[in-house]
């Protein structure tokens, strides 16, 4: 990859690593013969979905708008899950949808007849808590107690009329081990419904891409679930293990600033607006050409360019003391990144674009202000 054709600052994507990582996954599908869908939560860069359709065809939808992306771009309906529809956005949700779930008995009830009169089949299901806690960080854990995701079984006696499916959600970037233990809860609370579905959506968390994942261990889980349960089909709609270390995003150094024997590398991109899993996870990202801090080497502080005191992050060493213009790379940012940006400040937002397998640079998206101002009124 040539950084100095690529404009900066700028969200990556490496062709040939998004590939790879799409080839594993439809490996997956095929090998343990179960759907598997992309979350636009995680990635929503409709430019590079052309590329995805090759391997992944479907989606799924939290909202209005990403099941109208799903239509327009992705060619299909979309398996559709909000915490709660409204009576204005249903019509639309029905229209780009193939699949309905709902987050409660009183939300299906509300929407049963206009489901009922639609022209066309909506398989509806239910979001079903197995209360089942996976995940350490309170923010991505969707079974934390008294969580508003999903039915508890002491709320569910009965599956109504008309529902064909259950989806659960409790992983996030999760092991198929941790798949194991939530499926052995769910066969354990909800098991007396698997007779009587079409499908279960397991959600998503499944990084199946990441390098130290055990793909036979979740391909074996699935076949022996699907032996067990011959009548259910099983959906699997992750994110993140589609773009896991498939690109970068590319920024500057604009000036360094030393207070209190401090060193900031201030940059030309915000951690607030453009790396926010940095500051709310929190987590330390990796820097190309960097390591953890060391006592020996120059150090420094990367400082965002907002007004906000805390838009910061971690300490790395270079080999060499940074100067301003210098190219800071950081690694693994298009999944869930590029999805979560604001325009905070107004500042600069970077551009999106791919590295191709052709080793070109194609730009996909550069931001003028008024995709700023068009925001704001």
């Amino acid at each position: 990859m040539n950084f100095n054709e690529i404009p900066s600052p700028c969200y990556v994507i490496d062709e040939r690593l998004l590939r790879k990582n799409l080839s594993l996954i439809r490996s997956v599908k095929e090998r343990a013969n179960i759907t598997v869908i992309l979350a636009f939560k995680a990635f929503a860069t409709w430019k590079a979905f052309p590329i995805i359709r090759e391997y992944i065809p479907c989606s799924t939808a939290s909202s209005i708008y990403e099941a109208q992306l799903a239509w327009e771009e992705m060619d299909s309906k979309a398996h559709t899950y909000s915490p709660a529809y409204t009576e204005s956005d249903f019509p639309s949700i029905l229209k780009y949808s193939s699949h309905i779930t709902f987050n409660s008995l009183t939300q299906y009830e509300r929407f049963q007849n206009a489901i009922a009169r639609h022209p066309e089949k909506i398989s509806c299901g239910l979001r079903i808590n197995p209360e089942c806690s996976l995940v350490a960080t309170d923010l991505y854990n969707p079974a934390s107690p008294q969580s508003r995701l999903g039915m508890l079984a002491a709320n569910l006696p009965e599956l109504p009329q008309g529902v064909e499916g259950l989806h659960f959600h409790v992983l996030c970037e999760s092991s198929s081990y941790d798949l194991e233990k939530a499926l052995t809860a769910v066969e354990e609370k909800f098991g007396r419904f698997l007779p009587q579905i079409r499908w279960l959506n397991m959600g998503g968390g499944h990084l199946m891409t990441r390098q130290d994942y055990d793909v036979e261990h979740l391909i074996s889980l699935l076949t022996e679930f699907k032996q067990r349960h011959p009548n259910v089909e099983i959906i699997l709609e992750p994110g993140s293990a589609f773009l896991w270390q498939t690109g970068v995003l590319v920024a500057d150094v604009v000036d360094i600033v030393v207070n209190d024997g401090m060193a900031t590398a201030i940059l030309n991109i915000s951690f607030t607006c453009h790396l926010p899993d940095c500051l709310e996870m929190p987590y330390k990202p990796t820097i190309r050409h960097a390591t953890d801090e060391t006592a020996d080497k120059p150090t420094y502080r990367m400082g965002g360019n907002s007004c906000l005191a805390g838009d910061y992050a971690g300490c790395w060493s270079f080999d060499k003391p940074l100067k301003v213009g210098d190219k800071i790379i950081f690694e693994d940012m298009i999944h869930y990144t590029t999805v979560k940006t604001t325009m905070f400040n107004g500042i600069q937002h970077p551009s999106i674009g791919i590295w191709t397998i052709d080793n070109k640079f194609n730009l996909y998206r550069q931001f003028q202000y008024s995709d700023y101002k068009n925001r704001m009124s």
